[in-house]
C-alpha cells in the first residue's frame, strides 16, 4: 500500500512539474514573440503609415480572436458590468499606447522605444498613489526614483538628440501611452469580472480597431498609397494574429497559473528582448548612455515588482 501511495504521489509531482514546465515555456515564447514584434513593426512602418498599421493589427487580430472564442462556444456580447473594463482596455491601452506608440516609432529608435513603453510598473505606483491614496512603501518610492532616472537620462540631450524633428515628441508620446497603459493596470485589479478576459478581448479590439481606422483616414489618408508586397503582408501576419492574438491567448491561458509577481518578471523580458532584437535586426546602436538608462530603469521596475510583492 505504501508503495502504491508513494507511486501515485511520485505521478502527481510529476504532473505538476509538467505542468509547470509547459507554463514556463509557453510564456517565453510570448515574451519572445512580443519582443520581436518591436523590430517587426519598425520595419513595416516603413511602407504602412502608423495609425493605418495600428489599426491593421488590432482589426486582423480582432477577428483572429472572435474566431477563436466562437469555437470554444464562448462568443457573446460583453455584459454591462464588464463594459468599463471593455472601453479601458479597448480605449486606454490598445487605441492610445498603440497609436501613439507607432507614431513615436517614426521619431525614435526601436530600443529607446521599446524600453519607454514598458515603464508601466513604475507609473502604477505613482498612480496608485494619487488616484486610490495606496501610499507606497520606501522601498517603493526608492524603486520608482531609480526607475525614472534612467528614464530622465535616455530622454535627456545625453541620448536623445532633440535638434531632430519630433525626437522629444517621441519620447513624450511613449510615456503617454505607458502611463496610459498604467491606468488601465490599476482598472484590471479592481475591477470585478463577469466575464472572461479571453471572451472580452476580442470586442476590446474591434473597440480599438475602429477609431484608428478613423483617425488613419483624416491624417493620413485612404490606404490605397501602401506598397503592398508579400514582405509587408507576413509583417502584418506576424504582428496581427500572431504577436497579438495568439500572445494575448498564451497570457490568457497560461499567465494566470502563475503568481501575479513571476508574471511581472516575465514580462521585464519583452523589453529586453526588443532591445536585443532591435540591435541584431535592425543595427541599432546602443551608447553608454543607454545602458546606463537601460540598467537603472529595469533595476527600478524589478525593485518595484519585489516590493510590491513584500
Amino acid at each position: 500500500m505504501a508503495s502504491i501511495q508513494g507511486a501515485l504521489r511520485g505521478r502527481i509531482t510529476t504532473g505538476a512539474q509538467d505542468d509547470a514546465n509547459t507554463t514556463r515555456l509557453w510564456l517565453m515564447a510570448m515574451v519572445l514573440l512580443w519582443g520581436l514584434s518591436w523590430p517587426a513593426t519598425q520595419i513595416a512602418l516603413v511602407s504602412v503609415p502608423p495609425l493605418w498599421l495600428a489599426a491593421f493589427r488590432f482589426g486582423s487580430a480582432a477577428l483572429c480572436l472572435f474566431a477563436f472564442v466562437a469555437l470554444r462556444g464562448e462568443l457573446r456580447l460583453p455584459r454591462k458590468a464588464d463594459m468599463p473594463i471593455v472601453l479601458s482596455i479597448g480605449l486606454l491601452q490598445m487605441m492610445t499606447f498603440t497609436g501613439l506608440g507607432m507614431i513615436a516609432m517614426t521619431k525614435t529608435d526601436t530600443s529607446h522605444s521599446v524600453l519607454l513603453a514598458y515603464t508601466t510598473p513604475l507609473w502604477s505606483v505613482l498612480l496608485a498613489w494619487a488616484l486610490f491614496r495606496t501610499r507606497p512603501s520606501r522601498a517603493q518610492l526608492a524603486a520608482v526614483a531609480v526607475g525614472i532616472a534612467g528614464v530622465a537620462l535616455i530622454v535627456s540631450p545625453l541620448e536623445t538628440d532633440w535638434t531632430q524633428p519630433g525626437a522629444f515628441m517621441g519620447a513624450g508620446f511613449l510615456l503617454i501611452g505607458a502611463i496610459a497603459w498604467s491606468l488601465v493596470i490599476l482598472h484590471v485589479k479592481r475591477h470585478k469580472w463577469v466575464s472572461s478576459p479571453l471572451s472580452l478581448a476580442p470586442w476590446q479590439m474591434l473597440l480599438a480597431t475602429v477609431p484608428l481606422a478613423i483617425a488613419a483616414v483624416v491624417v493620413h489618408g485612404a490606404p490605397h498609397q501602401i506598397a503592398w508586397s508579400g514582405h509587408l503582408v507576413q509583417l502584418l501576419i506576424y504582428i496581427g494574429p500572431i504577436a497579438t492574438s495568439a500572445c494575448f491567448v498564451i497570457s490568457s491561458e497560461y499567465g494566470r497559473r502563475i503568481s501575479t509577481f513571476a508574471m511581472s518578471n516575465f514580462t521585464l523580458g519583452v523589453p529586453l528582448t526588443g532591445v536585443a532584437a532591435s540591435v541584431l535586426l535592425l543595427d541599432n546602436q546602443l551608447s553608454p548612455v543607454f545602458l546606463i538608462g537601460l540598467t537603472l530603469v529595469m533595476g527600478g521596475m524589478i525593485l518595484a515588482a519585489a516590493a510590491s510583492r513584500r
